[in-house]
């Protein structure tokens, strides 16, 4: 098994692994999300998008990214804790961290032949145009009920929380 650092790229190290992919008739998936405590709703997640395509990149929000998305006692876990864990998933070829609140930028910059975002993004998914664009595909994914970061969080101060 790789070094999960390894897998934890640059946006032109993922380009050249993309291109890499595609010379050799293979097909890049892009997916994208914060990632702060993996659960079953995530892995499950990312074995559906890599089963996409040949390889799985993953856009990893920085903490930077997370604060501004999900509010200021957001990310739990920190970027580069976040980045070591996914990579060490098997579904996952190459993680990039990216500090805009969007990734469409860095879809852009790599060039996915799949983009995959959760059917509860259906109304917006940040990159489909560039990935249209250029002939790919975008994909929805079914999400895990009843599991999510959030509902982690209050499980966990439910029971270890604050006592009234």
């Amino acid at each position: 098994m790789p070094n999960p650092e390894s897998k934890i790229m640059t946006v032109k190290q993922a380009r050249a692994f993309r291109d890499k992919l595609q010379a050799a008739g293979k097909k890049l998936v892009f997916t994208n999300g914060c990632f702060d405590i993996l659960h079953r709703g995530h892995v499950t997640y990312l074995n559906f998008a890599r089963n996409q395509g040949d390889a799985l990149c993953l856009g990893l929000n920085s903490d930077a990214s997370v604060k501004r998305n999900k509010g200021k006692n957001r990310p739990i876990n920190p970027e580069d804790d976040r980045a070591f864990v996914v990579a060490s998933l098997e579904a996952i070829d190459a993680v990039v961290l990216f500090d805009e609140d969007e990734p469409k930028d860095l879809i852009a910059a790599i060039l996915p032949q799949v983009l995959v975002k959760g059917k509860d993004w259906a109304h917006y998914v940040s990159g489909r145009e560039v990935v249209e664009a250029n002939g790919g595909r975008v994909v929805l994914a079914d999400m895990v009920e009843g599991r999510s970061t959030t509902g982690t969080i209050e499980r966990v101060l439910k029971v270890y929380g604050p006592k009234s």
